[in-house]
């Protein structure tokens, strides 16, 4: 099993943060963004968007990271990771989506602006950022995890662009709940780091 991935990618952390959690034996392959590796045309066969990470499990290729979660969890079987009752199939679908969305157009592009330079309106991503974690810190009160009584491929997407939203300029220190969630995941036997990168509110940390 081979994972394509780059170290500063957040979708690419969450699918080896997942792998490891779930102890699988996984190759990680670095995809040189910077040279335009994702555009070259064997990557392209892989993922036509050419976009980190790919999951290539013996010849079966799964692009998105969301998907390669469902796909993970799916092929081992660990319904503790991802809920087979429709309920909790359901309460883990809606915070993937809401990992493509609001994360997607909130704390993970404010760090597009200050890791890679993306053009956006920081004011406005940053605005985006905050309301969802306001969102997830109320929504943490009184739990552990964001479903039921375990950690899932619910938490897994959310973790890596929370853990660095300041490397984007989005302060964490008034989320109690959320740093307190992100500590749990860190604990977690098998959890590995998504790697920092001095930018935002981390550069001068």
């Amino acid at each position: 099993m081979k994972l394509y991935y780059h170290p500063l990618s957040g979708h690419a952390h969450r699918a080896h943060l997942l792998l490891s959690l779930l102890g699988a034996d996984f190759e990680l392959v670095e995809v040189d963004l910077a040279k335009g590796a994702h555009k070259a045309p064997e990557f392209l066969k892989l993922n036509r968007l050419g976009q980190v990470p790919v999951l290539d499990d013996n010849g079966t290729i799964v692009a998105d990271s969301n998907a390669i979660l469902v796909y993970l969890a799916l092929k081992f079987g660990r319904t503790d990771w991802l809920p087979a009752d429709p309920a909790g199939a359901a309460a883990v679908q809606r915070w993937l989506s809401v990992a493509a969305g609001q994360i997607a157009f909130g704390p993970a592009a404010a760090r597009l602006i200050t890791v890679f330079g993306a053009r956006f309106d920081a004011e406005e991503v940053i605005a985006r950022a905050q309301a969802i974690l306001k969102h997830i810190d109320a929504e943490l009160a009184g739990r552990t995890w964001l479903v039921g009584d375990r950690p899932t491929i619910a938490d897994v997407a959310l973790y890596s662009y929370i853990a660095r939203a300041p490397e984007g300029n989005v302060d964490l220190t008034a989320y109690g709940e959320i740093n307190a969630w992100l500590a749990r995941i860190e604990a977690l036997p098998g959890f590995v780091a998504f790697r920092k990168t001095p930018a935002g509110l981390t550069a001068a940390a």
